[in-house]
């Protein structure tokens, strides 16, 4: 049983990095176009200053920018050596990790559109209530630390920028980050396997509050709590629960808490989260009852939370194993790619540390060049240059929209090949391929409503009854494979793989053939 659970936090923890690689390297650069671009006049201005609007502009800045609770983390570092106010930097602390525009989409596609919109407006009202309360209670608390020198016009800005993000790679934030991390693989040590599952109905008047005080530790990257929300929607489950999941899952974990308390103190830091806690809750009561889907009928459980949780039963006998498979199955060759990249960063930055030359290339980076300009040279000021970088980011959000959501062709084109897997697995007993591909179709289904939404299609009705219709079977065959096998429940998974087959046939006809009669 130690075994299980210790591989089992283990396991949790690696799947929280390599969920957070992408955004913590986005993170990384925001953090350095700051640094070496904005610089700290620039940054002042980009959040407003002292002005009225600064924590509108925060919130908005974090609405843009795809990083994570845990990719926040350099950028506020940043902030706060810029003398950002302190306001100002808690709201982006919290907004940023919350939404993106890959993330709202998604959302907005997923549920009823206010319920997102209502999220939204509710996280303003947070982050405007503890901004201006903060600014009221702890004056003075934007204190800014000597700039460095500017960069020198051409490459070496742009060069400046990645040794400054490698420079944050080895700094605190990655003693934060870590602090986060450990607080996920700590939290699957009190949430036994599947215990979560009853944890969110609609009838209980405690579970906006429960799920507060549990989700702090948990880590939630945007798009996998908008997953989590459409999963809590579908099955008809508490939207306090929902919401409470979004704000305190995906916009804090305990790294930022010791953030928090590293640098304004353990006082300032009970004031922040005492606010942000209670105005959760609040606000999640408020919503849960005029927000909850009409005619949507709670399923009774919901796996929502199951990768909050220990990912193994008391009886596994062989936990490692299991990790490694599981590792393995649900890691996604962008969260690689993302690790690769992170490495290679890290090694850049000690390599640079270790060969004592760091003073030296600062010097050599900030060398001002003698000889005269060409006549094409065209000196961009850093701001300008900084700005447009940020803008650059931003756009590729927009634009990874369309290849994360790609056009319905291809989406049936995986779907085919997904829900044989699926059926398959299901009527020949590999129950682990089967909850390994399960997760893989409901997803594909879900991403179609997206794909549609951006090439400027709807889907009708009828359309959303019958993708409504097959996340339910999926949902009922993903239960019946997880229960202990029996020859009465095997023959049950047998049978709900063919009603599987027939709701995916019917869902496929009826896309079709709307298809057919629009052309």
């Amino acid at each position: 049983m130690i075994q299980a659970l210790a591989w089992g936090a283990v396991l949790r923890f690696l799947q929280a990095l390599l969920q957070a690689t992408p955004t913590i390297l986005v993170g990384l650069l925001v953090a350095g176009i700051f640094h070496r671009l904005l610089e700290h006049a620039g940054t002042r201005r980009l959040f407003g200053q002292t002005s009225a609007r600064s924590l509108l502009q925060a919130w908005f800045v974090g609405m843009l920018l795809p990083v994570c609770s845990f990719g926040v983390l350099p950028v506020v570092r940043e902030m706060r050596k810029a003398g950002v106010a302190g306001g100002s930097i808690l709201a982006f602390a919290l907004t940023a990790p919350l939404f993106n525009p890959i993330s709202v989409l998604y959302g907005l596609t997923l549920s009823e559109p206010v319920v997102i919109i209502a999220f939204t407006a509710c996280s303003l009202i947070i982050v405007t209530v503890i901004g201006i309360v903060w600014d009221q209670l702890f004056t003075h608390t934007a204190v800014p630390e000597t700039a460095m020198a500017r960069a020198a016009y051409g490459i070496r800005r742009m060069l400046a920028v990645a040794v400054s993000a490698a420079q944050a790679l080895l700094s605190r934030s990655s003693a934060y980050i870590l602090i986060g991390l450990a607080g996920v693989g700590l939290l699957s040590l009190f949430l036994p396997m599947g215990s979560l599952q009853q944890a969110a109905e609609p009838d209980d008047r405690w579970a906006p509050l429960f799920m507060a005080l549990v989700i702090t530790p948990a880590y939630a990257p945007p798009m996998t709590a908008m997953v989590q929300l459409a999963s809590m929607f579908q099955h008809g489950n508490s939207v306090g629960a929902a919401f409470a999941l979004l704000v305190l899952g995906a916009g804090t974990n305990l790294g930022l808490i010791a953030w928090m308390l590293g640098t304004y103190g353990w006082r300032r830091t009970a004031v922040w989260f005492g606010i942000l806690w209670s105005l959760v809750v609040l606000l999640a009561y408020g919503v849960n009852r005029p927000l909850h889907p009409a005619g949507v009928a709670s399923a009774g459980h919901t796996h929502a939370f199951d990768n909050l949780c220990a990912p193994f039963a008391e009886g596994e006998t062989a936990p490692f194993a299991a990790a490694v498979r599981q590792l393995r199955e649900s890691t996604a060759v962008h969260e690689l790619r993302g690790l690769f990249l992170l490495g290679i960063l890290a090694a850049a930055g000690l390599g640079l540390r270790c060969s004592g030359r760091q003073s030296q290339l600062d010097a050599w980076l900030e060398q001002t060049r003698d000889t005269a300009a060409g006549r094409y040279d065209v000196v961009l000021p850093g701001p300008v240059l900084g700005g447009v970088t940020l803008l650059l980011v931003i756009g590729l959000s927009v634009f990874g929209c369309y290849v994360f959501y790609p056009p319905p062709d291809e989406v049936f084109e995986e779907l085919r090949l997904v829900n044989t897997e699926v059926v398959a697995a299901a009527y020949t007993g590999d129950w682990d391929a089967a909850a390994f591909w399960l997760p893989i179709q409901q997803d594909w289904v879900r991403k179609l409503r997206v794909g549609m939404f951006l090439r400027g299609h709807e889907m009708s009705r009828y359309q959303r009854a019958k993708a409504d219709v097959l996340l339910d079977h999926l949902e009922q065959l993903e239960h019946d494979v997880e229960v202990p096998q029996t020859e009465a429940t095997r023959a049950q998974a047998k049978e709900q793989a063919r009603i599987v087959g027939l709701a995916y046939r019917r869902f496929r006809e009826a896309h079709l053939a709307l298809t057919r009669q629009a052309e």
